[in-house]
Order: structure tokens, then C-alpha cells, then sequence
């Protein structure tokens, strides 16, 4: 052998022997990643949209309300599957209540 090749085998590091750590395992990744994408995104849109539903289940008249197409308004009446929602003076739209993007809800003071 020359003596170039005789020290790079000396120079090469041992591959590591025994089993990786627990954090080296491809499998334990891909579950501490599930885990922190369920906690991170998956869970708070959860939360949102259920008080979201709980807001439009509890909706009055009187409330300000911004529908998904953006149009803001004032609650004039509310059935079991539509609200009419008053955008301006004398003009009622009616919408489906899912079309609810935000409530805010009549102040108690007024």
C-alpha cells in the first residue's frame, strides 16, 4: 500500500457503532412532527371555528355583522337558516348563516 491511501484509511473516522439516539430515528421525526403541526396549526383553527359557530348560533338583531364577501351590516332579523342583515338605510340583504364571517356582538350599554 502507499503511504497517501495508508493515511487516509487512518484518517477516516469509525462509523459509529450501536443503535442511533431517539432522536436520530427517522420514525420518531415524522411523530414529534404530526405532534407539533397538530398543536401549532391544527388545534387553534379548530377553537376558532367552533366559537365562530357558537357566535352565529347566538345571533340578535341589532348585532354588527361582516359577511365572507366582505359586506358589513347590522342584524334586522334572523331565521333558522338565514339572517337579514341591513348593509344601509331601507336596504336588506339576507344570507345564509354560514356566510357569517364575523360578529360583533350589540354593546349593552345602548
Amino acid at each position: 500500500m502507499t503511504p497517501l491511501i495508508t493515511f487516509l484509511a487512518q484518517a477516516q473516522p469509525a462509523a459509529p457503532q450501536g443503535p442511533a439516539g431517539l432522536l436520530g430515528s427517522p420514525i420518531v421525526m415524522m411523530v414529534l412532527m404530526v405532534v407539533m403541526f397538530y398543536f401549532l396549526l391544527i388545534r387553534p383553527q379548530q377553537r376558532q371555528r367552533k366559537e365562530l359557530q357558537a357566535r352565529i348560533a347566538s345571533l340578535q338583531a341589532g348585532d354588527k355583522v361582516v359577511t365572507t364577501a366582505g359586506i358589513h351590516g347590522i342584524i334586522h332579523n334572523v331565521k333558522e337558516q338565514t339572517v337579514v342583515v341591513k348593509v344601509a338605510e331601507g336596504t336588506m340583504i339576507e344570507f345564509d348563516k354560514p356566510a357569517i364571517a364575523a360578529v360583533h356582538k350589540k354593546e349593552a350599554g345602548k
